[in-house]
């Protein structure tokens, strides 16, 4: 064993929309897990690698920890709450805020069960006056024996070097599990159906996004080096396909050039996309349907 080396695993959790996914993004300093203002936009459990000459960090993001109402969310739960005995270190991430609502006490009893040492991050400090911080900190410190509590703003890459040298003090030491070039165990496929669904999320009103999934059919290269991407956006009913197509095609066409630019750019490739739309009702209270869409119910290991 490398007495020098550390290495081991840190995740991320939280409430929906608090900030998890574009935390992990910053400090592996490359785009991989998909953000949007709506909630429960994680839906899978991603691992991203940060790798420095003394470390290696290997973010686990999960989805939002929240009040499930149908077979996905449980399982996204589950995701969430499942990884929590499994790492080296947890980092709780919370709104700059002197209220803990129910959402946040149903995370400290999860927390309660487990011996990992959590570190607290205090997202969006950029939102609130910098003497209102220490208040914040205060609240929090009388609830539980954080290993140790940091604010940040991870969109304005706010005291960002402290959560990497918090984490490394908490991991054992060990091997460089991954290749220092990789930065995430996310299959191609994955990322580009989570892109596509980002676009999605972003340019669709609100009651349609949680009932979306994307699959990837098609994914080949021509030896030109042009990429030909074949993906299908489900949706639940046959009045969300009218507004995912739109009038004459136009939001598909959006949403299908929003995704080509940034899957071109991510791939350093030309990409052909293709998107259709599918109705599956239900699907997200169907074993089969998620099981084909990526989310394997009681398998999160």
């Amino acid at each position: 064993m490398n007495k020098e080396f550390k290495s081991g695993f840190a995740t991320l959790i939280g409430r929906p929309n608090v900030g998890k996914s574009t935390l992990m993004n910053h400090l592996i300093g490359q785009k991989i897990a998909i953000t949007s203002n709506k909630p429960q936009t994680t839906r899978n459990r991603i691992q991203t690698m940060y790798t420095d000459e003394d470390c290696q960090i290997i973010f686990v993001d999960t989805p939002g920890i929240h009040k499930a109402k149908n077979k996905l969310g449980t399982y996204m739960v589950d995701v969430a709450e499942h990884t929590m005995g499994e790492v080296d270190v947890i980092l709780w991430l919370v709104e700059p805020t002197t209220f803990i609502g129910a959402g946040e006490r149903h995370i400290l009893q999860q927390l309660k069960q487990v011996k990992t040492p959590v570190i607290l991050i205090i997202n969006k400090i950029d939102t609130v006056k910098k003497e209102e911080v220490l208040k914040f900190i205060d609240v929090y410190r009388r609830e539980y024996d954080f290993a140790e509590i940091i604010p940040v703003s991870a969109l304005k890459e706010m005291n960002l070097d402290s959560v990497i040298s918090s984490v490394k003090k908490y991991l054992p030491y060990g091997p460089m599990y991954y290749d220092e070039d990789t930065v995430t165990d996310q299959p191609m496929r994955q990322i580009v159906a989570e892109l596509i669904r980002e676009k999605a999320l972003r340019l669709l009103s609100d009651e349609i996004p949680h009932g979306i999934a994307v699959t990837v059919e098609k994914m080949s290269e021509r030896q030109d080096g042009l990429f030909d991407i074949e993906a299908t956006i489900v949706c639940e009913r046959d009045s969300h396909k009218g507004i995912i197509i739109g009038k004459g095609g136009a939001m598909l066409k959006k949403i299908g050039s929003s995704a080509r630019t940034e899957i071109e750019n991510m791939m350093e490739a030309r990409v052909n996309l293709q998107l259709w739309v599918k109705v599956r009702k239900e699907w997200r209270d169907s074993d089969l349907y998620l099981k084909n869409y990526g989310y394997h119910p009681n398998d999160n290991r």
